[in-house]
């Protein structure tokens, strides 16, 4: 009794003084083998704000000056308008379609240079579109194991990584008419470099909805398309800190982490190439 009162006469409230932080520049930016690139802009949100359409919509930068370079062209992106809501849009920078003597599109084994200014300030960043050196051998469906419904499907995949570590991989799913989804964790080849290997690929997760029960099963006639991705480096480290600090968000015993961005100038996000494959099938 006496160590009992003791260790709750210890208890103290602490109270963390967080200040306000200026909004800074964020940036999500990707090119892909055979695809224009897109750029989106926008401003970071204080930790006390509370999202919604309206604060999204005003969240946008407009009227960047985008550029992007293959190392033989440099093209300036043009801003495009998307509805977001009904009566709100979402604003982004891709592929100016009335200047295409300067357009391209992503390619496999090439570099690119990211050239922003907004605001008064220049940020820039460089990326590169890996090879596919570790697609998929074969995908197949299996019947969910232990459980009831015979309806219910997991997808598997078999693939071989090359020998020579240094392969990354981000993967998407697509089930019928919805849109792409990414995996929840990207990969190395730490594990499986050199080897060939099975594993289970769950469904991509709608990260603005909580997954709903049995979220990582399809079922007999769905039409799934994945798309594999091979990353670079740094930007495998991008989604490996930001999914780690998703995943902490509310843990107040979770290891500190900082996500890592390949932007300059102070900005947060990332530049990404990526080197995708895609292949369709129905569930059986």
């Amino acid at each position: 009794m006496l160590s009992l009162s003791a260790l709750y006469s210890c208890e103290k409230d602490i109270n963390f003084n967080l200040k306000e932080s200026e909004p800074v520049l964020t940036v999500d930016a990707q090119i892909e083998n055979g695809r224009a690139p897109v750029v989106v802009l926008t401003k970071s949100f204080s930790y006390y704000q509370k999202i919604d359409p309206l604060l999204l919509a005003g969240s946008f930068v407009r009227n960047a000056e985008v550029y992007m370079s293959n190392g033989i062209r440099t093209h300036r992106l043009k801003e495009y308008a998307v509805p977001l809501v009904p009566g709100i849009l979402a604003y982004y920078y891709s592929t100016d379609s009335s200047n295409m003597a300067t357009a391209f599109e992503g390619e496999l084994n090439k570099s690119y240079t990211l050239r922003i200014v907004a605001e008064g300030k220049e940020y820039n960043a460089v990326t590169d579109i890996p090879a596919q050196v570790n697609f998929p051998d074969s995908l197949w469906f299996k019947r969910a194991p232990q459980n009831p419904d015979t309806n219910k499907r997991v997808l598997y995949m078999r693939a071989t990584d090359p020998p020579g570590r240094g392969n990354f991989v981000r993967y998407f799913t697509k089930k019928n008419s919805e849109p792409f989804w990414p995996g929840e964790n990207v990969f190395d080849d730490q594990v499986i470099d050199g080897s060939t290997y099975e594993i289970q690929l769950p469904q991509g997760i709608n990260r603005n909805n909580p997954p709903k029960e049995d979220s990582s099963f399809y079922k007999r006639g769905d039409i799934v398309t994945l798309k594999f991705c091979a990353i670079n480096k740094a930007s495998y480290n991008f989604w490996n800190t930001w999914e780690f600090a998703y995943q902490s968000i509310g843990n107040p015993f979770a290891q500190p982490n900082k996500v890592l961005g390949n932007i300059s100038n102070g900005a947060l996000g990332i530049f990404i190439g990526y080197g995708a494959g895609y292949k369709t099938l129905i569930a059986p």
